[in-house]
Protein backbone atom coordinates (compact mmCIF):
# COMPACT_ATOMS: atom_id res chain seq x y z
CA UNK A 1 0.00 0.00 0.00
CA UNK A 2 1.38 3.29 -1.07
CA UNK A 3 2.64 5.19 2.03
CA UNK A 4 0.35 7.66 1.63
CA UNK A 5 -2.49 6.10 1.69
CA UNK A 6 -1.13 4.30 4.76
CA UNK A 7 -0.71 7.52 6.60
CA UNK A 8 -4.59 8.85 6.16
CA UNK A 9 -5.73 5.58 6.87
CA UNK A 10 -3.56 5.43 10.47
CA UNK A 11 -4.62 9.72 10.63
CA UNK A 12 -8.47 8.59 10.01
CA UNK A 13 -8.00 6.27 12.56
CA UNK A 14 -6.56 8.08 14.96
CA UNK A 15 -9.00 10.99 14.51
CA UNK A 16 -11.75 8.56 14.62
CA UNK A 17 -10.38 7.28 18.43
CA UNK A 18 -10.12 10.79 19.22
CA UNK A 19 -13.41 11.53 18.43
CA UNK A 20 -14.63 8.91 20.34
CA UNK A 21 -12.78 9.26 23.68
CA UNK A 22 -14.10 13.07 22.93
CA UNK A 23 -17.17 11.59 23.04
CA UNK A 24 -17.01 9.15 25.75
CA UNK A 25 -15.59 12.05 27.85
CA UNK A 26 -18.08 14.63 26.44
CA UNK A 27 -20.75 12.20 27.68
CA UNK A 28 -21.27 12.01 31.68
CA UNK A 29 -21.90 9.35 33.78
CA UNK A 30 -25.70 9.18 34.07
CA UNK A 31 -25.90 11.03 37.71
CA UNK A 32 -28.72 9.56 40.23
CA UNK A 33 -31.26 11.63 39.67
CA UNK A 34 -31.36 13.91 42.75
CA UNK A 35 -34.63 14.29 44.16
CA UNK A 36 -35.27 18.03 45.21
CA UNK A 37 -37.09 17.86 48.33
CA UNK A 38 -40.12 19.90 48.50
CA UNK A 39 -39.86 23.15 49.88
CA UNK A 40 -41.41 23.60 52.88
CA UNK A 41 -42.96 26.88 53.48
CA UNK A 42 -41.67 28.38 55.93
CA UNK A 43 -44.48 29.88 57.95
CA UNK A 44 -44.13 32.53 60.94
CA UNK A 45 -45.18 30.26 63.98
CA UNK A 46 -48.70 31.52 64.76
CA UNK A 47 -48.48 33.12 68.43
CA UNK A 48 -49.69 31.52 71.11
CA UNK A 49 -52.94 32.79 72.93
CA UNK A 50 -50.85 33.44 76.63
CA UNK A 51 -54.32 34.12 78.46
CA UNK A 52 -53.80 36.00 81.64
CA UNK A 53 -54.48 33.27 84.99
CA UNK A 54 -57.90 33.32 85.69
CA UNK A 55 -57.87 34.47 89.56
CA UNK A 56 -59.03 31.84 91.80
CA UNK A 57 -61.80 31.83 93.74
CA UNK A 58 -60.43 33.90 96.83
CA UNK A 59 -62.43 32.34 99.41
CA UNK A 60 -61.41 31.05 102.63
CA UNK A 61 -60.43 27.65 103.31
CA UNK A 62 -63.17 25.59 105.14
CA UNK A 63 -62.38 24.40 108.51
CA UNK A 64 -61.42 20.77 108.68
CA UNK A 65 -63.35 19.18 111.23
CA UNK A 66 -61.62 17.34 113.78
CA UNK A 67 -62.24 13.17 112.85
CA UNK A 68 -63.26 11.66 116.36
CA UNK A 69 -61.51 8.82 115.17
CA UNK A 70 -57.94 10.36 115.36
CA UNK A 71 -56.49 10.73 118.94
CA UNK A 72 -56.16 14.21 119.58
CA UNK A 73 -53.01 16.10 120.12
CA UNK A 74 -50.53 15.05 122.89
CA UNK A 75 -50.76 17.28 126.14
CA UNK A 76 -47.68 19.36 126.85
CA UNK A 77 -45.25 18.20 128.28
CA UNK A 78 -43.81 17.88 131.86
CA UNK A 79 -43.68 21.15 133.65
CA UNK A 80 -41.88 22.00 136.87
CA UNK A 81 -44.53 25.21 137.10
CA UNK A 82 -43.85 28.77 138.26
CA UNK A 83 -41.20 28.81 141.18
CA UNK A 84 -40.16 31.83 142.51
CA UNK A 85 -36.31 32.73 143.53
CA UNK A 86 -36.09 30.65 146.25
CA UNK A 87 -37.92 27.38 145.04
CA UNK A 88 -35.48 27.39 142.31
CA UNK A 89 -32.38 27.86 143.93
CA UNK A 90 -33.81 24.92 146.38
CA UNK A 91 -34.88 23.04 143.21
CA UNK A 92 -31.55 23.12 141.84
CA UNK A 93 -29.38 22.37 145.16
CA UNK A 94 -31.99 19.42 144.95
CA UNK A 95 -30.95 18.18 141.35
CA UNK A 96 -27.09 18.90 141.78
CA UNK A 97 -27.78 16.74 144.67
CA UNK A 98 -29.78 13.61 142.95
CA UNK A 99 -27.35 13.76 139.84
CA UNK A 100 -27.62 12.52 137.47
CA UNK A 101 -31.25 12.49 138.42
CA UNK A 102 -33.65 15.38 138.15
CA UNK A 103 -37.17 16.62 139.19
CA UNK A 104 -37.51 16.70 135.66
CA UNK A 105 -36.46 13.15 134.52
CA UNK A 106 -38.79 12.29 138.21
CA UNK A 107 -41.45 13.97 136.23
CA UNK A 108 -41.04 12.00 133.24
CA UNK A 109 -40.72 8.32 134.63
CA UNK A 110 -43.37 8.84 137.61
CA UNK A 111 -45.62 11.18 136.87
CA UNK A 112 -46.14 11.32 133.23
CA UNK A 113 -50.02 12.61 132.99
CA UNK A 114 -48.77 15.48 135.63
CA UNK A 115 -51.36 14.08 137.81
CA UNK A 116 -50.81 14.15 141.69
CA UNK A 117 -52.82 13.12 144.32
CA UNK A 118 -52.74 13.32 148.25
CA UNK A 119 -54.84 12.35 151.45
CA UNK A 120 -56.01 14.21 154.42
CA UNK A 121 -57.91 13.05 157.26
CA UNK A 122 -61.52 14.78 157.83
CA UNK A 123 -61.00 16.80 160.42
CA UNK A 124 -57.94 18.88 159.37
CA UNK A 125 -59.86 19.00 156.06
CA UNK A 126 -62.43 20.72 157.68
CA UNK A 127 -60.20 22.82 159.97
CA UNK A 128 -57.75 24.03 157.12
CA UNK A 129 -59.10 23.94 154.01
CA UNK A 130 -62.85 24.41 154.30
CA UNK A 131 -62.85 26.94 157.84
CA UNK A 132 -60.47 29.08 156.61
CA UNK A 133 -61.29 29.22 152.94
CA UNK A 134 -57.78 28.58 152.32
CA UNK A 135 -56.61 29.34 148.68
CA UNK A 136 -54.05 27.06 149.14
CA UNK A 137 -53.26 23.38 150.02
CA UNK A 138 -50.21 22.17 152.28
CA UNK A 139 -48.21 23.41 155.54
CA UNK A 140 -47.78 27.62 154.90
CA UNK A 141 -45.53 29.65 155.79
CA UNK A 142 -44.11 33.34 154.43
CA UNK A 143 -42.22 31.76 151.59
CA UNK A 144 -45.56 29.28 150.20
CA UNK A 145 -47.97 26.77 150.91
CA UNK A 146 -45.92 23.09 150.66
CA UNK A 147 -47.82 19.77 149.92
CA UNK A 148 -45.97 16.06 149.19
CA UNK A 149 -48.45 14.85 146.72
CA UNK A 150 -47.50 11.32 144.83
CA UNK A 151 -48.88 9.93 141.02
CA UNK A 152 -52.87 9.46 140.91
CA UNK A 153 -52.47 6.54 139.99
CA UNK A 154 -50.58 5.17 143.31
CA UNK A 155 -52.91 6.78 145.45
CA UNK A 156 -56.07 5.34 143.98
CA UNK A 157 -54.96 1.96 143.99
CA UNK A 158 -53.86 2.44 147.58
CA UNK A 159 -57.12 3.29 148.06
CA UNK A 160 -59.49 0.73 146.45
CA UNK A 161 -56.97 -2.09 147.83
CA UNK A 162 -57.77 -0.74 151.62
CA UNK A 163 -61.46 -0.93 150.98
CA UNK A 164 -63.24 -3.33 153.15
CA UNK A 165 -66.75 -2.98 152.02
CA UNK A 166 -67.65 1.26 152.18
CA UNK A 167 -64.65 1.52 154.60
CA UNK A 168 -61.09 1.51 153.96
CA UNK A 169 -58.50 -0.29 156.18
CA UNK A 170 -55.63 2.75 157.17
CA UNK A 171 -53.15 -0.01 157.66
CA UNK A 172 -53.40 -1.30 154.29
CA UNK A 173 -52.70 2.21 152.74
CA UNK A 174 -49.82 3.09 155.27
CA UNK A 175 -48.35 -0.07 154.37
CA UNK A 176 -48.81 1.19 150.50
CA UNK A 177 -47.50 4.24 150.76
CA UNK A 178 -44.60 3.64 153.39
CA UNK A 179 -46.49 5.62 155.79
CA UNK A 180 -47.40 5.07 159.37
CA UNK A 181 -51.26 3.48 159.64
CA UNK A 182 -52.35 6.26 161.62
CA UNK A 183 -52.13 8.75 159.66
CA UNK A 184 -55.18 7.46 157.65
CA UNK A 185 -57.22 6.59 160.56
CA UNK A 186 -61.11 7.71 159.82
CA UNK A 187 -62.93 9.61 157.45
CA UNK A 188 -60.42 10.78 154.96
CA UNK A 189 -60.26 12.94 151.90
CA UNK A 190 -58.49 12.08 148.41
CA UNK A 191 -57.36 15.16 146.56
CA UNK A 192 -56.63 15.31 143.31
CA UNK A 193 -54.69 17.91 140.79
CA UNK A 194 -53.84 18.12 137.67
CA UNK A 195 -50.57 20.29 137.41
CA UNK A 196 -51.36 21.56 133.70
CA UNK A 197 -54.17 22.97 135.15
CA UNK A 198 -52.14 24.61 137.95
CA UNK A 199 -49.31 26.20 135.81
CA UNK A 200 -48.66 28.71 139.02
CA UNK A 201 -47.65 26.34 141.20
CA UNK A 202 -44.16 25.23 141.90
CA UNK A 203 -42.91 21.33 141.67
CA UNK A 204 -39.66 20.06 142.74
CA UNK A 205 -37.79 16.95 144.62
CA UNK A 206 -38.31 17.46 148.20
CA UNK A 207 -35.68 18.22 150.53
CA UNK A 208 -34.54 17.82 154.37
CA UNK A 209 -35.78 21.12 155.11
CA UNK A 210 -39.18 21.81 153.97
CA UNK A 211 -42.01 22.21 156.41
CA UNK A 212 -43.37 18.51 157.26
CA UNK A 213 -40.29 16.71 157.22
CA UNK A 214 -40.37 13.63 159.68
CA UNK A 215 -36.12 13.06 159.49
CA UNK A 216 -35.09 9.79 159.90
CA UNK A 217 -32.88 9.39 162.81
CA UNK A 218 -31.08 6.38 161.23
CA UNK A 219 -30.50 4.02 158.36
CA UNK A 220 -32.81 1.82 159.61
CA UNK A 221 -35.49 3.88 160.53
CA UNK A 222 -38.69 3.77 158.47
CA UNK A 223 -41.90 5.73 157.82
CA UNK A 224 -39.54 8.73 157.32
CA UNK A 225 -38.17 11.37 155.23
CA UNK A 226 -35.19 10.22 152.72
CA UNK A 227 -34.37 12.10 149.98
CA UNK A 228 -34.52 11.30 146.68
CA UNK A 229 -37.90 11.29 145.28
CA UNK A 230 -39.46 8.30 146.62
CA UNK A 231 -41.11 7.77 150.54
CA UNK A 232 -39.52 5.10 152.31
CA UNK A 233 -41.84 2.47 151.20
CA UNK A 234 -40.55 3.35 147.87
CA UNK A 235 -43.75 5.59 146.25
CA UNK A 236 -43.05 8.45 143.76
CA UNK A 237 -42.93 11.87 145.62
CA UNK A 238 -43.23 15.36 144.89
CA UNK A 239 -42.81 18.78 146.50
CA UNK A 240 -46.22 20.94 145.54
CA UNK A 241 -45.82 24.32 146.67
CA UNK A 242 -48.72 26.83 146.41
CA UNK A 243 -51.48 24.05 144.90
CA UNK A 244 -54.59 25.45 144.49
CA UNK A 245 -57.59 24.75 146.15
CA UNK A 246 -59.61 25.52 143.50
CA UNK A 247 -58.22 23.39 140.92
CA UNK A 248 -58.56 20.28 142.81
CA UNK A 249 -61.22 17.51 142.80
CA UNK A 250 -62.19 16.04 146.22
CA UNK A 251 -63.13 12.93 146.91
CA UNK A 252 -64.50 11.56 150.69
CA UNK A 253 -63.36 8.12 151.50
CA UNK A 254 -64.92 6.43 154.62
Amino acid sequence: MPRTIHFALTGALLLAACDDAKTEAKAPAPKAEAKTPAKTEAKAPEPVDVKAPEPADAKAPEPIAADPAQPSAPIAAVSTGTCDEKQAATSKEADERAKPYGIVEHLQKNFPDMKVSWLMKETPYQNFVVETGATNFGRCDDTGCYLFAAPTKVIEEAVTKSMNGDVHDPAVIGQALGLPAKNFEGPLRMMTLDLHDAPDACVRLPVDSDPGVWKCQSEEDTDCFKFGGYTSGNVPEVMVINAPVDKAAVKEIQ
